[in-house]
């Protein structure tokens, strides 16, 4: 495999295993890391988190990924699933390197 390749794929299962760990440490997700699907939606009948939790997941991404939602239509959408905020924190991260 590509070592570019391999990096983004290593950097994507590390952002993956952080939000379990912050859904179950700070939003109180009653399950173990490795039962979270990453594509098991974030609300309703996926994990159950509520409106009160989707602004504390907002506020934990600022702080811990330094990545801010859009204030849109499309901001709900990258909050559906673990792996959309995944692509969200993975496309941040390349306009963070593209800029600098």
């Amino acid at each position: 495999m590509d070592a570019a390749l391999t990096t983004r794929v290593a950097r994507r299962v590390a952002i993956l295993a952080e939000l379990r760990v912050l859904l179950i440490e700070k939003l109180g997700v009653r399950r173990q890391a490795d039962e979270i699907d990453p594509d098991t939606p974030l609300f309703g009948s996926g994990l159950g988190l509520d409106s009160v939790d989707a602004v504390e997941l907002m506020v934990h991404l600022e702080d811990v990924f330094r990545v801010r939602l859009p204030n849109n239509i499309g901001g709900r959408a990258e909050m559906r699933t673990v792996n959309t905020l995944v692509d969200l924190i993975v496309a941040r991260e390349a306009q963070v390197r593209a800029v600098t």
